[in-house]
Parts: C-alpha cells; structure tokens; sequence
C-alpha cells in the first residue's frame, strides 16, 4: 500500500453533536470542524481527539463549515437558511446572514477570507463581504435549476455542484461562466490540486475526473454505492488518488490514473461515510459517519506518533 494513502484507523470521536453533518481540516491541517445536528459546531484536534471549542449560534441543524486561512474565523450555513462567522478565540458569532429562501448546503471562504460564498437549497450560490456590516449579499449566482450542493473556491475561480445535473464554473478575472451537463444529480465537485482538472460526484454511483477547461471526461470511479445522500469525495494531497464516502459505510480509494480501486476503509457501522476531508500536506483523513469523526493515517505515520 501506497504511503500517500491513509488505511490505518488511529482513532474514533463520539463529537456529541447528534449527527455529524460534515467534518474539514483546517488550512494547516492541525486542527478541524465537525457540524452537528444539535445546532452547534466543534473545533477539534483531531490528532489527540480533544475538543477545543463550541461554536453556537444556529437554529437548527449546521450542514457545512470551513475555517479561515489564517484559522481566526469559521464561517458556517445550515438548515436555519443563514451563514453565521464566528471568531475563533472568543467563540462569538460576528456575522449573521440571513439571505437565503433554503437550507445552506454548503459555505466557502475566498482565498483571503475576505468573503464568505454559500450554495443553497433555493438554487443560488450568494457573496458576503465581511468586512462590511451590511447583510446584503454583494453577489447572486442564481444560474442553477436546482438546489446548490457543493462549492470549491481557487483565486480566481468558483466551482459549483447542483442537483441540476450540471457543474458551473465562474471565472472571475474574464467574467466568464462555464456549465457542463453531467446528466444526474451532483453531490460533490472539487478542484484537483494543480488546478487543471475537476472531480465530480453524483448519484448515479460514479465519480468524473473532467479536463477543467475543455469538459472532456478522462476518468471515471465505481464500486461505491451513492444514490440517495450527499457523499464527499476529494483528492489525497498529492493528487495521486481519488478518495470517496459511500453509502455502504466505507470508504473508498482508487488510483488516479488508472481509476483501479485499491482500498476499502471500513468504519464498521451501518451508517453512510457522508463526509470527509484530507489533510493539505500529508496522508492523513478524517471522516464521518452516524455520531463520530474517525481519523485516519498511513502505517508508517501511525507507528511514528
């Protein structure tokens, strides 16, 4: 087994937030978040498993979060249809945004963390500025047919998913917007690391690597089970593999390049692997599945710590 890729499980987390909604790294990857159903989000060391801080300020279940990338803020969107920025050293929720009609699927910080993006069940991807104390957004995409799933953010480009069918990419420096039709409904996209391509999950039990600017399909991943839930997928830190949840409790890891399945992480539990994020510069995964957060490292990295 590779040493780019985490098999070893070294520890799982009850993070007593009901449902783990969502799970991400920090930019540095020394710290993560973990979104619960009992409205609250959990700042972690998910290296030792202790629990740092509780974030409060959402009224009903907190679907997504990311961190800053100078880690002294989080912003976060949830079924209370509002995106909250909390200040992480004091714990205090500084911004409110209540524009949308739908539930916050999913939330992204700009690469200065100057704004806050949000995809929604109501179809619209919304900008805001927090840096004003205005709570109008600065910008509306409101191009999607169906409820916005998933968002990546590089510096100049925004990425969306959509249970639509299709990925859109808006390319801020042209003023541009690129759509492909992916034919069923998308549950995760990201950027590979180089920029140069893009991964798409949807429910149809595929994964698509697509070339970014021509759309063309060089790779497809199957053998996990994705049709009813929104399951994540991303890359390992060196863009050598692809790694997936699945609805099978498990998850799943092929090569990149020639879309073989290698591995199958076993949670043992009944429930869906729904969320996970890895870790920016070494083989190291979190993910989540009913109540818990799991970690997990390569075998030589485990016997090193």
């Amino acid at each position: 087994m590779s040493e780019d890729i985490p098999e070893k499980l070294i520890t799982s987390v009850d993070c007593k937030q009901g449902a783990v909604r969502a799970v991400r790294f920090n930019a540095d990857g020394n710290y993560c978040l973990t979104c619960g159903s009992n409205k609250t989000v959990k700042l972690w060391n998910p290296h030792t498993g202790v629990v740092l801080k509780t974030y409060i300020g959402h009224g009903y279940e907190v679907l997504d979060a990311q961190s800053s990338s100078d880690n002294s803020q989080i912003c976060s969107g949830g079924m209370d249809k509002t995106v909250v920025v909390f200040d992480v050293s004091t714990g205090h929720a500084v911004r409110k945004y209540r524009g949308h009609a739908g539930t916050v699927n999913c939330v992204k910080f700009n690469e200065e963390s100057t704004v806050v993006l949000s995809g929604s069940l109501d179809s619209t991807v919304k900008a805001w500025d927090c840096r004003t104390r205005k709570n109008t957004p600065i910008q509306v995409m409101d191009e999607a047919k169906d409820s916005v799933t998933s968002i990546q953010v590089s510096d100049h480009e925004i990425l969306t998913g959509s249970a639509d069918g299709r990925i859109r990419r808006y390319d801020l420096r042209n003023g541009k917007l690129f759509s492909d039709y992916i034919g069923t409904s998308v549950t995760s996209v990201t950027f590979t690391r180089d920029s140069q391509c893009t991964l798409t999950s949807t429910l149809d039990n595929k994964l698509r690597l697509l070339d970014k600017d021509t759309g063309e399909l060089l790779n497809e991943y199957e053998g996990h089970k994705n049709k009813e839930y929104k399951i994540d997928s991303c890359l390992n830190w060196k863009d050598t593999h692809i790694v997936s949840g699945s609805e099978d409790s498990f998850i799943y890891v092929w090569d990149l390049i020639d879309a073989k399945l290698l591995h199958k992480l076993d949670h043992s539990t009944t429930r869906a692997v729904h969320s996970l994020s890895f870790h920016p510069t070494e083989a190291c995964l979190i993910s989540a599945s009913g109540d818990k957060l799991f970690v997990w490292k390569n075998r030589y990295a485990a016997s090193q710590s």
